[in-house]
């Protein structure tokens, strides 16, 4: 026994050590081709800031500020050197630390990303079982058929026809913002309800295209699992079909899902770029998107690098729990 758990121990050790080190790389390859691209690419950052009025000995002292008379070496080795520290430089558009600007935009897009993800797994467990036990019959059909629509259908288009529906003819919802106008004078209940809102729409476009996902993948794991012999060999030693589905059909197709879940919520936190742009939210999406519009470079590489940061965690734990279910994983390697 204590060598089965100092051998499963070791697996996931060597498991999570593989994981850390090719994440590291891949996220150093994407900085680096970042910074580079951003670099090379033409304009001058600097210019916004200087008046024509300025003297050049004035706009030369702003380009210097923004360390953008060295060669394109030497800000990329200063660059990595602050990056070890944790310093992503200030910004050009905020005029303050670039970590301060997104820890502004970060927290809504964590709550916001685990609001839709929750939806999506859940609409798509539901919409599984719901039609699972009739394979091929109308509504696995019809669901079916929907799901690979909305999947296909991009988010923009969604967003919009949402905000066409419910907020210019309905007028039922906000188009856009997190909060109204007059938001300061209501009261704590108001607030919460003015903030719900707000993002029932955003929540709707950001989780459709998830939840299709998920349901897809769901409904053939799920088919495929009841279709295996051992399910047959419960109901021939006369378990209950809740029983069958709960204790060994459930837990079987859920277990390939999870490696999918973790790249999903890792690109929620990364930022739902186009949802927060169109609906007008406060997160990491707009305000990398804002950043690269206006050639900010320091926040556009902080924003890219919490993202890719986010996108990691999220992987890593996914690896983990798959393998702490699948012992194989751990096994395989082992051998």
């Amino acid at each position: 026994m204590v060598k089965e758990k100092s051998a499963g121990w070791n697996g996931i050790s060597k498991l999570l050590l593989k994981r850390v080190l090719a994440s590291l790389v891949v996220l150093f390859l994407m900085i680096t081709f970042l910074f580079f691209l951003l670099r090379i690419a033409p304009g001058d950052p600097s210019q916004k800031f200087v008046s024509p009025d300025l003297s050049p000995r004035l706009a030369a002292m702003v380009r210097q500020s923004f360390d953008l008379n060295s060669s394109l070496l030497d800000q990329y080795k200063t660059f990595i050197l602050n990056l070890s520290k944790g310093n992503f430089g200030i910004s050009y558009t905020y005029q303050v630390p670039v970590i301060e600007v997104i820890g502004q935009f970060l927290p809504f897009t964590i709550i916001f990303s685990l609001i839709c993800f929750v939806i999506q797994i859940s609409c798509g467990f539901v919409l599984a079982k719901f039609v699972v036990k009739n394979i091929n019959g109308p509504r696995d059909k019809i669901i079916s058929k929907a799901s690979l629509m909305v999947y296909a259908m991009p988010s923009f288009v969604i967003g919009v026809a949402l905000i066409l529906i419910f907020s210019v003819w309905l007028n039922i919802f906000p188009s856009s913002g997190l909060s109204s106008f007059d938001f300061s004078s209501y009261n704590f209940f108001q607030k919460i309800f003015d903030y719900v809102r707000h993002m029932v729409l955003p929540v709707i476009t950001l989780s459709f295209g998830g939840i299709a996902v998920y349901y897809k993948y769901l409904r053939d794991n799920l088919e495929e699992v009841y279709n295996k012999s051992f399910v047959e060999n419960l109901r021939a030693h006369g378990f209950e079909e809740k029983v069958i589905t709960r204790k060994h059909v459930i837990p079987n197709a859920v277990s390939p899902l999870i490696a999918v879940a973790g790249v999903e919520l890792g690109l929620l936190f990364g930022g739902a770029l186009i949802t927060e742009v169109i609906f007008a939210l406060p997160g990491m999406g707009r305000l990398t998107v804002n950043a690269i519009l206006s050639r900010d470079y320091p926040l556009v590489l902080g924003c890219t690098f919490v993202s890719g940061v986010l996108i990691i965690i999220t992987n890593l734990a996914a690896d983990l729990l798959k393998a702490k279910m699948d012992k194989r994983i751990v096994k395989g390697i082992l051998n």
